[in-house]
């Protein structure tokens, strides 16, 4: 319960920091905050690894996602106007300080895909009308560009905690894992046990 509350603080910090830079047009020191949440994130999990890989796809997927809604002309960033269709890295950086709480104070959106296409659908149009009543993002069309970032959510927050579940499942990067082309201790068939005990 303490992990999960310092989790959510940490978080709502780093929104408040980041958004609060990049409105004032300095989106190194968003991304900086963005960055010390993350660190003091990993820093207290039990698998740096596990955890740093979703919060580099989250990454990943966020470029994608802001830069289509960019170079679609939805969202303008003031400052950012020619910067072509790729979008800033500050709100980059937002879907990594987001990943950081799938896991943890966010958890509960794992209860059900019908709960987490409606946290998306919500929460994702929600964060970005605050961010725009403090002057980091700009709305094209203001109702069309909620309904594509809610619908846009109401797959994308699925997909990080299938992501995230997938991650966390994995054999692969548990610490002493064995590589699945090891080969097995051998252990003699059946039908070759018999015949060795015959010729005896």
């Amino acid at each position: 319960m303490r992990h999960t509350l310092k989790n959510l603080v940490l978080f709502k910090l780093g929104w408040l920091a980041c958004v609060g830079f990049a409105a004032t047009g300095k989106p190194l020191l968003a991304t900086a905050a963005v960055a010390v949440v993350a660190l003091l994130h990993l820093v207290s999990v039990p698998n740096v690894v596990k955890e740093a890989l979703l919060l580099m796809t989250a990454a990943l997927i966020g470029l994608a996602w802001e830069s289509f809604l960019v170079a679609t002309g939805l969202l303008v960033y003031p400052g950012y106007e020619g910067a072509g269709f790729i979008a800033p890295y500050w709100i980059v950086a937002m879907w990594v300080l987001f990943a950081t709480t799938i896991n943890y104070g966010l958890k509960w959106v794992k209860k059900g895909w019908p709960i987490a296409i409606a946290a998306g659908l919500i929460g994702g149009p929600l964060a970005f009308y605050g961010g725009a009543s403090m002057g980091a993002v700009e709305f094209s069309h203001t109702l069309t560009a909620l309904a594509v970032i809610g619908a846009g959510w109401a797959v994308l927050l699925p997909l990080l905690v299938l992501i995230s579940d997938t991650i966390i499942d994995s054999p692969w990067l548990e610490p002493g894992s064995k590589p699945v082309h090891a080969a097995p201790e051998f252990a003699p068939l059946p039908i070759f046990e018999r015949r060795l005990n015959s010729d005896r």
